[in-house]
């Protein structure tokens, strides 16, 4: 990894809505475009830079100084970063921490994505807020409006699942239950975290068929987190309802919302979406809160749900949004924050033990 860290002079985000801030580029000089989102989480810039449900996003950090204990070797939740470019208030050039191999300037550059710092994040996040979908591009110099709104118009009305899903199914050996993890954009963790659990894993692409899953005779199944619109996947619905009902079924952030149009429920846009590492959501049948990591744009709408067939298992705190389904017939679960995650203590491992009991309940009933 190249060990060149130093500003490379000037740069500028314009936003489409005619704004302009200045400040100073790092990592790859490169002009680059996206939706601007924030994220709130004190900690966790490496994680956020590797989660490939970033993808094609320009992500502002409301916490003013980033980079400061550096990137290691360890914690990147996938191969390469899919973003578009960070935005921070004051990035740390220098890191120090015993781990620290490069700092997050020598990252972006060997990734190949920019980082513009010295900029106002709390006005940037403020106008997130108030616009909610805001379209910016990154470059060495003042941009027009009207070339912001043809960068936009270039970016596909696709699924970008298709870009950062694994090329071909890969397994992990472990004593347990034999779980198919459905690679829509997976962070590492998940992985991480059903391995560390006992489970033998096999990482497949998002368009593997019912037939190829058949044949590797899972135990359950996991639909992974992923970037982008969740309508722009229901053509795969069909096939992926037949997968769930076949085997017990855990669905994660994407993975959750695709449960949901399984089974002909409503994906919608939030106003700014959830990022960062303490949205509190509460679970129904306790009543009980946990402090979730969150990273989406879209939610399943409440009033679309068939409540004959799903569930409603989880609520966000803050605005009723709908975090967790159940159905009332199959082992199928969801939810939309990321159980993965350690926001603090692991709050919501025992969705995890959960998934794990549903396959080894339906595997006892499967082999009396």
């Amino acid at each position: 990894m190249d060990s060149h860290s130093k500003s490379y002079g000037p740069g500028y985000l314009t936003l489409e809505t005619g704004e302009v801030f200045a400040g100073q580029l790092y990592g790859a000089p490169l002009e680059t475009s996206g939706e601007v989102v924030f994220i709130t989480g004190m900690t966790g810039y490496q994680e956020v830079m590797t989660d490939l449900s970033f993808a094609g996003q320009i992500v502002t950090f409301t916490y003013p100084l980033i980079g400061n204990y550096g990137i290691n070797d360890l914690d990147n939740e996938a191969q390469k970063p899919a973003l578009s470019g960070m935005i921070v208030s004051e990035l740390c050039e220098e890191p120090s921490h015993f781990r620290s191999k490069h700092s997050l300037a020598e990252a972006a550059l060997h990734y190949g994505f920019p980082i513009l710092s010295g900029i106002d994040t709390r006005t940037i996040t403020k106008m997130v807020r108030a616009t909610g979908d805001l379209f910016g591009i990154i470059s060495d110099k003042p941009l027009t409006v009207e070339e912001v709104a043809a960068a936009r118009n270039k970016h596909a009305k696709k699924s970008l699942v298709a870009d950062v899903t694994c090329q071909k199914q890969e397994h992990y050996p472990g004593k347990g239950e034999h779980v198919v993890l459905i690679d829509l954009g997976m962070k590492k963790s998940i992985l991480d975290s059903l391995l560390a659990l006992g489970c033998s894993v096999t990482v497949v692409p998002f368009d593997t068929t019912f037939a190829q899953i058949q044949a590797l005779k899972p135990d359950g199944l996991v639909f992974s987190n992923g970037p982008g619109d969740p309508a722009h996947l229901t053509a795969y619905c069909a096939e992926w309802r037949k997968m769930a009902e076949a085997y017990p079924t855990l669905g994660i952030c994407l993975g959750h919302q695709m449960i949901a149009l399984m089974y002909g429920a409503k994906t919608g846009r939030l106003s700014y979406g959830h990022r960062g590492s303490n949205h509190p959501v509460r679970e129904l049948a306790t009543g009980k809160v946990y402090l979730t990591s969150q990273n989406h744009g879209y939610v399943v709408k409440d009033d679309t749900i068939d409540k004959k067939q799903l569930a409603i298992t989880y609520v966000n705190v803050n605005d009723g949004s709908v975090e967790g389904l159940r159905h009332l017939q199959h082992q199928i679960m969801s939810v939309q924050f990321h159980p993965e995650a350690h926001p603090g203590p692991s709050d919501t491992g025992h969705i995890f033990n959960q998934f794990i009991q549903s396959m080894q309940v339906i595997g006892a009933k499967h082999y009396a």
